[in-house]
């Protein structure tokens, strides 16, 4: 094996990119702390084909040094919106027919590998903030709730590897 050069991956640019088909899924960021967090998300959603990210409340949103270092560009790849108030954000995007799927430990969840996507079905995935998670009232006002299985010793994993995760799964869903 020999391992590839930048230039063998056949990357889009960023033109190309916006014009590709995304996957219909929207990322929501609730209040999210950290900027080195922010940017991987976008560098995530820019891999997966993300279709847009809503940054709420407290989380901060580019151009920022921080973010850039590492979403390496991604923030000028993926469309994003700053939105004040997530839970306003998820009841907009109800009416829009969007299935809202928050991303928490909670009673009745469904395990990430139970759930199943349905056809011709747009769907926003919410990840909370680093200590405190989704807010209650969002994961009340949630169409799903989405528990990533862990068997270790921790009780959560950090917001950008559940991220990648998440849209990992939900795009091989979406795509095979």
């Amino acid at each position: 094996m020999r391992k590839l050069k930048n230039s063998e991956l056949e990357r889009l640019d960023v033109e190309a990119f916006k014009k590709t088909a995304k996957i219909p899924l929207i990322v929501i960021l609730d209040n999210i702390r950290s900027l080195n967090n922010i940017g991987s998300v976008f560098r995530t959603s820019d891999a997966f084909l993300i279709e847009k990210i809503y940054l709420c409340g407290i989380t901060a949103q580019p151009p920022n040094k921080d973010i850039h270092k590492t979403a390496l560009g991604a923030t000028e790849s993926v469309d994003w919106e700053y939105a004040k108030d997530t839970l306003a954000l998820i009841q907009k995007l109800k009416v829009s027919k969007i299935k809202i799927l928050a991303i928490e430990q909670a009673e009745n969840s469904t395990m990430l590998q139970d759930f199943n996507i349905e056809p011709n079905q747009k769907y926003a995935v919410v990840f909370g903030n680093e200590v405190k998670g989704v807010q209650q009232k969002v994961v009340s006002a949630s169409d799903y709730c989405i528990e990533i299985p862990q068997f270790g010793t921790k009780h959560s994993l950090n917001i950008s590897v559940s991220v990648g995760v998440v849209l990992w799964d939900l795009f091989k869903k979406f795509r095979f």
